[in-house]
């Protein structure tokens, strides 16, 4: 949320304030922008429903590591029919609403591990043909309402649970501070380049994870 929040601190204040100019003037939706703080805001609502709907599944099982090996291996497969669809636009294309509600769908997909949130939600918009960056940067921004929705709702169990928070500090600095370089760094890469290489990354961990099940089975047989 952290990374997120600090990679893109300049976007929000530019959708917010065009928020509030449209509706200081009487036209909340007259600026490309406020529509897509709405948007954004819209999107995450199928997200939002999958997580408090299917919490307990994601949770035990959906968990199942053979699952969590298909779902690799299969967003990898769309990851790559999508990125053969990216589009070629300027950097003035617009998202719209049809599209932020599509691809606020394939989040909500991200419920089952193996998945990927950013990897679906890249893929759809990549489907849409948009941008590689592009498509990276809206993933990202529809990050930050359904991460902060998830701690708002996480964070109150680790407290009431007694969770030793040094720990969960240190994992949260850790978090802010390798997810902000992953940010920097996908963004500068899909600039000039395809998504490729995360594909192949999908398939090798699929393949490990049922190499390893595989020969956990014949050890136990």
């Amino acid at each position: 949320l952290a990374a997120v929040a600090f990679a893109f601190w300049r976007d929000w204040v530019r959708l917010f304030g065009a928020a509030f100019r449209g509706l200081a003037a009487g036209r909340p939706l007259a600026d490309p922008d406020a529509r897509l703080l709405v948007y954004l805001a819209l999107a995450s609502v199928p997200g939002a429903l999958a997580g408090l709907l299917l919490d307990d599944w994601a949770e035990t099982a959906f968990r199942s590591p053979g699952l969590v090996a298909l779902m690799m291996a299969l967003m990898g497969l769309v990851l790559w029919a999508a990125d053969r669809r990216a589009g070629r636009g300027g950097e003035g294309e617009v998202v719209s609403l049809r599209d932020a509600l599509l691809v606020g769908l394939a989040q909500a997909l991200a419920i089952v591990p193996g998945t990927s949130r950013s990897g679906a939600t890249i893929s759809m918009a990549l489907f849409l043909g948009h941008r590689r960056e592009a498509a990276a940067r809206f993933s990202f921004l529809l990050a930050l309402p359904i991460t902060f929705g998830a701690a708002l709702v996480k964070v109150p169990d680790l407290v009431h649970g007694g969770t030793d928070f040094g720990p969960v500090v240190a994992g949260t600095v850790a978090a802010a501070v390798s997810g902000l370089l992953a940010i920097r760094v996908l963004l500068a890469y899909v600039r000039t380049r395809t998504y490729g290489p995360f594909v192949a990354y999908r398939f090798a961990f699929a393949l490990l994870v049922w190499g390893l099940l595989l020969a956990r089975r014949a050890l136990l047989g």
